[in-house]
C-alpha cells in the first residue's frame, strides 16, 4: 500500500542541473497531502456504523482534508508570517490526523487495523516536512527583516 502515495514525476536536465517540469516548488507536498486525504476518505465508508466510529470517522474525515487544503492555503499566503502561520495549521491538522489514525488503529473498528500503518507513516512525514518548511520560512524571515523581533 505505500506505493498508494508514490509520486512519479518527470524531469529533464537543462543547464545541467535536474527541474522538474511544469511544477511549482511544494507541488510534491501538496500531492502527498492531496493523496493522503483521498486514502483516508476511502477508508471510511470500511468502518461499522456504531455512534463511536461515525465520531471518529467524521473527526478523521476533517483533519484529513484539512492538512492539505491548509497546505494550499499556505502556498498563497502574503507574507512570511503568513505562510508560516498557514503551515503550522496544515501541520496541526496532520497531528490530529494522526491522532484519529492510532485512535482507530487501536479502537477495533477495522478488521485489519494495520493497513492503517503506511497512512501513519505519511502523516507523520508530512509533519515533519511542513514543520521544517515553517522553521525555514522562519529564519529567512528574520534574516530579510533586521531589526524586526520574532518569537
Amino acid at each position: 500500500m505505500r506505493s498508494e502515495f508514490g509520486i512519479e514525476q518527470r524531469t529533464r536536465n537543462r543547464n545541467k542541473e535536474q527541474r522538474t517540469v511544469g511544477r511549482r516548488k511544494g507541488d510534491d507536498i501538496a500531492e502527498r497531502a492531496l493523496k493522503l486525504g483521498g486514502a483516508v476518505l476511502r477508508l471510511l465508508p470500511k468502518l461499522e456504523h456504531s455512534w463511536a466510529s461515525k465520531h471518529v470517522a467524521r473527526q478523521l474525515g476533517r483533519c484529513a482534508t484539512g492538512g492539505g487544503s491548509n497546505y494550499e492555503e499556505a502556498r498563497a499566503a502574503e507574507s512570511y508570517a503568513d505562510f508560516i502561520h498557514k503551515l503550522r495549521v496544515a501541520a496541526k491538522e496532520l497531528r490530529e490526523t494522526h491522532y484519529w489514525l492510532r485512535m482507530l488503529q487501536l479502537s477495533g473498528y477495522l478488521d485489519e487495523p494495520q493497513q492503517l500503518d503506511c497512512l501513519i507513516t505519511e502523516t507523520d512525514e508530512l509533519i515533519a516536512i511542513l514543520n521544517a518548511s515553517a522553521k525555514t520560512a522562519k529564519e529567512r524571515s528574520s534574516r530579510t527583516s533586521p531589526g524586526r523581533t520574532h518569537r
